[in-house]
């Protein structure tokens, strides 16, 4: 099992992306916010699951463990196969998905490419009581846990980053700071915006 991966992004296009891993190139599916996010020569780090079928070998790959964790879990619901399920993340945030499933809400994932009415109920009754308050976190919205990295997500937005980005950025750059950095707003957001890459600097003045 692959089960993370860190590398140079050597490809990226709508759905993928392919990072350099000791010399191998490894062809990993991702929501579309981190192919766009995806840079050529910056290095990424995604944890990944890989799929096997008869005919294929394929690795999906996420910034989040959260993220990573509710795909595992979407794999489980009659119906729902890996695209589907990297289908949802593609359009729904943890957040959003935790808080439909609580409130026993299926419009969200009726909205999602290829989920059908029958299907994005079987999400809400399969997942009830599954999704632990760890996947709410990404949403940044309340909870002292989220009190730094919510700022410095929305320091992010004011910049030009979408929210979903700068939020998966934080969360996943926090994971490997020291406790000191992840208790500082302007050290935690200074580790984001080196993980982000100048490039975007660009988007956020236009």
């Amino acid at each position: 099992m692959i089960s993370s991966i860190r590398g140079r992004v050597v490809h990226a296009d709508a759905d993928s992306v392919v990072v350099e891993v000791g010399g191998v190139g490894l062809a990993v599916a991702v929501p579309p916010p981190v192919a766009r996010g995806a840079h050529l020569g910056d290095e990424l780090h995604l944890h990944t699951t890989l799929i096997v079928r008869e005919d294929a070998l394929s690795l999906f790959g996420f910034e989040t463990h959260d993220e990573l964790s509710v795909f595992t879990l979407l794999l489980g619901v009659t119906g729902v196969g890996p695209k589907s399920a990297l289908g949802v993340l593609s359009t729904l945030t943890v957040g959003q998905i935790a808080d439909a499933v609580t409130a026993d809400d299926d419009a969200p994932f009726r909205r999602v490419s290829g989920i059908g009415p029958k299907t994005a109920k079987l999400i809400v009754v399969q997942l009830a009581g599954r999704l632990t308050p760890s996947h709410l976190a990404p949403s940044g919205a309340t909870g002292t846990r989220s009190a730094v990295p919510g700022q410095v997500t929305q320091a992010l937005v004011g910049l030009g980053w979408s929210e979903r980005t700068a939020a998966e950025a934080v969360a996943t750059v926090a994971e490997d700071a020291t406790p000191a950095d992840r208790a500082s707003v302007q050290a935690l957001l200074r580790l984001t915006l080196a993980m982000l890459g100048p490039a975007r600097k660009e988007h956020a003045g236009g």
